[in-house]
């Protein structure tokens, strides 16, 4: 029986995830917890948030979890980022004036600009992005099996990811400019958009994270 964590450190609503994995992985053991031993344990590790950066970034050293998920990403297990958890995983993020990451995936976290418009309706866009948007993928990766190019998924967010290195980027979507929407490196896998909310396509994605064995 494999086991998968999800770590919960005050931020997100979890229990849709958990929700999600028991569909998909249901003979697995899910733990939704900020336990580290727990979390360094599992044999997948689920990263999941909602929110500001630097509350984030807080709640992960007031729990002793920020070094146990820069181990994870280091020991080859499979970790998956979703939304914020993505973004903290990079080095540092525009948000509150700047706050830094964890620094396991090179890059930067910027804000949509302001005054951009949909080009196809001229109309203002909004920020946060919100709602369904379609993903660009690199198809390469073993959790895009099974899931065709162009899948919509659902966003929502307010500042988006700019790898230093394009290799990193495995996803990307339009929303005023093309931005990195998926980011891998060998066992590490982090979204922008909510796969639990997202359907036959998010249901798909964590099917294939609750089989990946963390290699390419």
């Amino acid at each position: 029986m494999t086991s998968i964590a999800v770590i919960d450190y005050g931020m997100g609503n979890l229990r849709s995830v958990a929700k999600a994995l028991e569909h998909v992985a249901p003979s697995a053991s899910i733990a939704v917890t900020a336990n580290a031993e727990i979390i360094a344990a599992a044999e997948r590790v689920i990263f999941p948030g909602v929110g500001a950066l630097r509350d984030c970034m807080t709640e992960l050293r007031r729990l002793a979890l920020d070094q146990v998920i820069r181990e994870l990403a280091a020991s080859g297990k499979p970790l998956l980022g979703i939304c914020l958890g993505m973004q903290a995983l990079l080095d540092w993020s525009e948000e509150n004036g700047g706050s830094a990451g964890l620094g396991i995936l090179p890059g930067k976290v910027l804000h949509f600009a302001a005054g951009q418009t949909d080009p196809r309706t001229g109309e203002p866009l909004k920020v946060p992005h919100m709602g369904w948007n379609q993903v660009h993928h690199s198809g390469g990766h073993p959790l895009w099996r099974d899931i065709p190019q162009d899948s919509r998924f659902y966003f929502v967010h307010s500042y988006y990811a700019r790898p230093d290195n394009s290799a990193d980027c495995v996803g990307t979507t339009h929303y005023g400019l093309d931005f990195a929407s998926v980011l891998a490196r060998k066992n590490v896998f982090a979204a922008q958009f909510h796969p639990e909310k997202s359907q036959q396509a998010g249901l798909t994605l964590l099917r294939n994270f609750a089989e990946w064995n963390g290699t390419l």
